[in-house]
């Protein structure tokens, strides 16, 4: 099945932007009359047909509408450094879509190396990724978050909160962490989101990890210190291994 996505969309019909245009009716040769599918953006696919085969605004009118496609059963909020190399960020960015997020936070820390993120560029590979593995919704995709803004930012998050950082005397000292398996089952019993789904906010740091004060902030605004094993792994391997874990556990093999 080939998904195009469109957030405009109103009065019975769709509208594709000039790049969806052009894929649908110059690469994918679709004409008028055609059926066509439609990731809305908003957990939503529509079944359409093409009206107007337009290169540059293609127009589309909703025959059916099918609700809640491609969610998973649970609210997964990753808050993540951005990696210097760029490229490793954008593919836990893709990856991590591609199996089940909500919302994925950039957030700048006190050793963070890159400073600068492109939302933008961003947002397209999260609209991509969306769209290939059959997602209704798309994930939020925020701007570059201080570490001081996400702790305001979630404060009134009611779901689990896990915060993973390397073994140092620094960070050991501080509390026990828990291991990604008991970090599982306290999302597995948790039921704080919508329709009564667990949701839970992972939050990874830089190459240089978190600094103690970080760590020791976010203990105190209620986040699980967590072991993710006794590897030292790069930051988006670690973000992407909550979310497999999580995909796999409750999407997979179910709750």
């Amino acid at each position: 099945m080939e998904v195009f996505y469109s957030n405009d969309i109103s009065d019975g019909r769709v509208r594709l932007s000039p790049e969806e245009s052009a894929h649908c009716v110059k690469v994918l040769r679709h004409r008028a009359g055609d059926e066509i599918f439609v990731s809305g953006g908003d957990g939503n696919l529509y079944r359409c047909s093409l009206v107007e085969a337009d290169l540059r605004r293609a127009v589309a009118e909703v025959l059916s509408v099918e609700g809640g496609f491609g969610t998973h059963p649970y609210r997964l909020w990753m808050a993540v450094a951005p990696t210097k190399n760029i490229d490793r960020f954008e593919w836990f960015t893709e990856k991590a879509v591609e199996m089940g997020v909500d919302r994925i936070t950039p957030v700048l820390c006190a050793h963070s190396e890159r400073k600068v993120y492109n939302r933008e560029r961003g947002q397209r590979i999260v609209v991509s990724a969306a769209k290939q593995s059959l997602k209704g919704a798309v994930p939020q995709l925020d701007e570059l978050m201080s570490f001081k803004a996400l702790m305001e930012e979630m404060s009134g998050f009611a779901g689990c909160k896990f915060i993973a950082y390397c073994d140092s005397d620094i960070a050991s000292g501080l509390n026990t962490r828990k291991s990604l398996a008991d970090a599982l089952a306290a999302v597995r019993s948790d039921a704080s989101g919508a329709e009564g789904q667990p949701q839970a906010l992972f939050l990874v740091g830089p190459e240089g990890d978190f600094s103690s004060e970080e760590i020791a902030a976010a203990l105190a605004a209620g986040f699980t210190p967590l072991s993710l094993g006794p590897s030292r792994l790069r930051t988006e391997t670690a973000a992407m291994l909550c979310v497999a874990t999580v995909y796999t556990a409750l999407s997979c093999c179910g709750q």
